[in-house]
């Protein structure tokens, strides 16, 4: 039996904003330099992009051959592999004593390509491993979804883009203030959405808690052993691997209250992602924080 949750249409119009607003607060840090520099970072940007789109994806894809859950778990995991990255990547990658630059470059590109990316990637995984027909039945189309994903992600972002571009100052003083309290207010709206259906978060999380914790395991790891493989130094193991294991959670909720009537099993995953990457990010930055960077030999 799946999981009822209560959210109503004026929730999702808040949660909308919300998701605005951090994209908003994500362009508004992003400067022209951060395009300039990719001249010099070039592996360490396809490292990144290709954990983000495409390893994510496809470990989420192998993972589900394992372990064969229900349905609404399957595309609950697949939409929060899909999504771009998270704007508390930054902000982890600086504890972590990462490559900040690249991860403010890295959650600018995975943002500014969501838009086509992430329904692309949607799509494409989920029909891939046999869900096809139950798209159909929730008559999700990519064109629908294409459009919602603009008006959500491209243009706050052009928006901020364009603030920072011809009001600097402006940009300069209000990009911390909005992006934190974005963050504040997305972090607010899960606990309180989980508050409102604690009945259905206690009886269904055994079915999530482990598989989530497992699956952003996967990503954080899988991001740093990608990087490793491709013989980048250690501050970009430690960008990419949270670029890759913090995912725009509250985006998927958007999109699965929006497209999918609120499937109870696909919400659940995506509001213990929200909750769990934030716990995983303190982890991974207390982790590494600790330990020397070393250079490539």
């Amino acid at each position: 039996m799946e999981p009822k949750l209560n959210f109503s249409p004026a929730s999702l119009q808040v949660l909308n904003v919300c998701i605005g607003i951090i994209m908003f607060g994500v362009a508004l840090s992003i400067k022209p330099e951060h395009f300039y520099q990719l001249k010099h970072q070039k592996k360490a940007l396809f490292t990144g992009l290709a954990s983000q789109y495409l390893l994510l994806p496809l470990l989420t894809y192998l993972l589900l051959l394992v372990i064969t859950p229900s349905p609404g778990i399957a595309l609950g995991m697949i939409l929060v592999a899909s999504c771009p990255g998270g704007n508390v990547s930054n902000f982890f990658t600086l504890l972590s004593r990462g490559n900040v630059a690249l991860s403010v470059t890295l959650t600018a590109f995975s943002s500014l390509l969501a838009f086509v990316i992430t329904p692309a990637n949607f799509f494409f995984w989920s029909s891939l491993a046999g869900y096809k027909s139950l798209l159909r039945s929730f008559e999700i189309d990519f064109m629908d979804l294409f459009i919602n994903m603009i008006l959500i992600l491209l243009l706050p972002l052009v928006l901020g883009m364009l603030v920072n571009r011809f009001f600097p100052n402006v940009s300069e003083k209000i990009s911390k203030p909005v992006r934190t309290t974005s963050i504040l207010i997305l972090i607010g709206f899960i606990v309180v959405t989980l508050y409102f259906n604690a009945a259905a978060f206690r009886d269904y999380i055994l079915l999530v808690f482990w598989l989530v914790v497992f699956h952003n395991g996967l990503a954080l790891s899988g991001g740093y052993g990608l990087s490793w493989l491709l013989k980048n130094d250690n501050k970009v193991h430690r960008a990419v691997a949270i670029e890759t294991g913090i995912q725009n959670s509250g985006l998927a909720l958007v999109l699965i209250f929006t497209f999918f009537n609120g499937n109870g099993y696909m919400a659940l995953i995506a509001a213990w992602w929200g909750v769990w990457h934030l716990v995983s990010g303190f982890i991974f930055a207390y982790m590494f924080q600790r330990k020397s960077i070393q250079q490539p030999a």
